[in-house]
């Protein structure tokens, strides 16, 4: 248990939701404030206000300001650069340095990505994984998790040994702008986002002039709205598809499990199917040789029979050369890819508030 309390923000476009974190749950009413994007002024007086409402609600002092804020930015110095959602940030605005003097307090912050990561990895799917692989009785545990939140973007972070992979220029995990595997000169964000769903069905069916939101089409691909059906389900397939295939990548530097949040992770049962085909795949070497595109194995760790072959995995003896002793081991290399545990919005307030704690810890 840990006792310090750390004040939250969730930045949205157009409006900021404040809070305060004791023991990883929130001790406050969340406070909520008008963004003021345009504004520069408005908006940076309207951050401290909100926490300054934050912080009379309290019964004993904050330890830190903590929370996800959009970039471009540089992170680690509080300042963020030219932002697209907010206009009024432009050439630079010192917003942890601004916030320290006004409060005295440590500020940190945070890309939204590494933040749901962060979370997940603390308080949501790779401690409940680990938990489930002890409860069915297995000795295999896992270390590091790679997350992608999936809805109006595509975004992502990085979990390694206990830390948060921030990078050096604390540009770590924008998936966004890995290649698009189904358009060659796009970027990934195009097949694996909100409009990538809605376009892929105007596409498909021909209703492109009608206004349609990825909410719409999952209607329609359930048949409980009308609409074709068929080119709503192919939205999915092909959304999926482009995860499937980006996701590989991903593992294949990471060789995590993965957590996938977000509005559009509602959607599973339309889009994994095609996901997990994508991720279990193979390519085909000059001399015609097919090979895996993973060396682990992938699991659905929404699925109770998946599962349970995941935790199995694989025992094998062997002898020890020049000796008359045997070893067991298990040689199944195999990660596994589940759903947030905490939801988006929790994930990324849990990731502020244990990432404040921990850098509180090292200083």
């Amino acid at each position: 248990m840990n006792d310090q309390v750390i004040m939250t923000l969730d930045a949205g476009g157009t409006n900021f939701v404040f809070s305060a974190i004791c023991n990883a749950a929130e001790v406050v009413k969340p406070v909520h404030m008008s963004a003021m994007g345009h504004d520069l002024d408005q908006c940076l007086k309207n951050i401290i206000s909100g926490f300054e409402a934050v912080k009379e609600e309290l019964t004993d002092p904050p330890a830190a300001i903590s929370f996800a804020f959009p970039g471009p930015a540089d992170y680690e110095n509080g300042i963020i650069d030219d932002l697209e959602n907010l206009p009024g940030f432009r050439g630079g605005v010192a917003l942890g340095p601004m916030l320290e003097n006004h409060f005295g307090l440590p500020v940190f912050i945070n890309n939204d990505g590494d933040l749901f990561v962060f979370g997940e990895a603390m308080h949501g799917l790779l401690p409940d994984l680990n938990k489930r692989l002890r409860d069915a009785g297995s000795p295999k545990q896992f270390k590091n998790l790679s997350g992608v939140t999936l809805g109006t973007g595509f975004g992502g972070g990085f979990f390694r040994n206990t830390q948060l992979m921030a990078g050096d220029n604390g540009a770590a995990g924008e998936v966004w702008l890995m290649q698009n595997p189904l358009i060659s000169d796009s970027f990934a964000e195009e097949s694996i986002s909100a409009r990538a769903i809605v376009n892929e069905y105007a596409s498909l069916s021909g209703n492109g002039g009608t206004a349609m939101t990825p909410a719409d089409v999952y209607l329609i691909a359930k048949g409980e709205k009308v609409g074709n059906r068929e080119a709503a389900l192919e939205s999915f397939r092909k959304f999926g598809s482009a995860l499937g295939m980006v996701l590989a990548e991903i593992s294949t530097i990471m060789d995590a499990p993965v957590v996938i949040g977000g509005g559009l992770s509602n959607a599973w049962e339309l889009f994994s199917a095609q996901m997990f085909r994508e991720m279990e795949g193979s390519y085909t070497s000059l001399n015609g040789k097919k090979m895996p595109r993973l060396i682990m194995k992938t699991f659905n760790l929404e699925d109770p029979l998946e599962f349970s072959e995941f935790a199995k995995g694989s025992k094998k003896s062997i002898h020890v050369p020049f000796s008359g002793e045997t070893i067991n081991y298990d040689p199944m290399k195999r990660i596994g890819v589940g759903l947030s545990r905490l939801g988006a919005s929790k994930a990324i307030a849990l990731g502020a508030y244990a990432f404040a704690i921990n850098k509180l810890a090292a200083n």
